[in-house]
């Protein structure tokens, strides 16, 4: 998709960091940037008689604009040359950045906006936006490191298919390496032969290691020949799958994870690593739901 970088502007210094990441991501892929302030209230504060929405009262107007002329010059400063719009749309940042994303390649938010839970690692407005988005989600947690590679979480799974192929390009963009990294235990299912529990079941690791590596490479498949220019590091560990990616997220530029991989119950948008990785990464996750890539 051609569409625009979309960002979530709020003011706050998370998205203020979002804004320089995106205005770089849409000067790399040669689109436009779109920044996007949701101005809303809740219902419950609106005044008899009042209307729902008046960007003007008390000064909204002029604090607005100021954010997001502030948000503009930013952009301009990272991203010459790009096309930057802006919008001021009123309701909900969740719901308006989840329309916006319709059109967008690319959706860019802050991992923390403007809000009195100062001590939550993750705000809502990034995990909602991760788990519904119709776009690749990439949520700035830390400034980005330039040199570092991209690391992609392995599962084999063909949910995980769309965030392998963005893994792939935004490395290839970026002129860095690719680090494909897939953790396997001995309770995976792929070590069992019956529905007997684990702890019952005899093992051949050996088997269990080579089946692994197996699922590692057919994940690459492909594309490796596709991105030539991509220097890739296959890592086969075996340990947690959360712990594996958050630690060895402190020397990547970027962690990419599908929204819900293997073993993950049918009903859940986002799994568990995909979870943990956005609340825990040491650097930006973009998160890759089916079909975004």
């Amino acid at each position: 998709m051609r569409g625009p970088v979309v960002v979530g502007v709020d003011g706050s210094p998370s998205s203020m960091a979002a804004v320089e990441v995106a205005a770089h991501e849409a000067r790399l892929r040669g689109v436009g940037l779109r920044l996007v302030h949701a101005f809303g209230r809740p219902v419950a504060h609106i005044p008899p008689g009042g209307r729902p929405w008046e960007p003007s009262d008390a000064g909204m107007h002029e604090l607005i604009d100021g954010t997001l002329t502030k948000a503009e010059r930013r952009a301009h400063d990272t991203g010459p040359g790009v096309e930057i719009t802006r919008e001021v749309v009123v309701g909900e940042p969740v719901t308006v950045l989840e329309i916006e994303s319709r059109t967008a390649s690319l959706a860019v938010v802050g991992s923390r906006g403007l809000s009195r839970f100062g001590a939550l690692l993750l705000g809502s407005t990034a995990g909602h936006l991760a788990a519904h988005a119709a776009c690749p989600v990439l949520v700035v947690r830390r400034r980005p490191h330039p040199a570092g590679p991209v690391l992609l979480a392995v599962d084999g799974s063909p949910e995980a298919r769309g965030a392998v192929e963005f893994a792939f390009a935004h490395a290839s963009l970026h002129g860095v390496g690719l680090v494909a990294l897939h953790a396997w235990s001995i309770r995976t299912e792929r070590a069992y032969e019956s529905p007997a529990d684990p702890p019952f079941v005899t093992y051949d690791e050996g088997r269990l290691h080579d089946e692994e590596e197996r699922v590692l490479a057919e994940a690459l498949g492909g594309l490796r020949d596709r991105y030539p220019d991509v220097a890739v590091d296959r890592r086969l560990v075996r340990d947690r799958v959360r712990h594996s990616l958050i630690e060895a997220s402190a020397d990547a530029g970027l962690v990419v994870v599908g929204a819900r991989g293997r073993g993950g119950f049918a009903g859940l948008l986002l799994g568990s690593v995909s979870q943990a990785v956005l609340h825990h990464a040491q650097c930006p996750v973009a998160v890759v739901r089916p079909g975004h890539e």
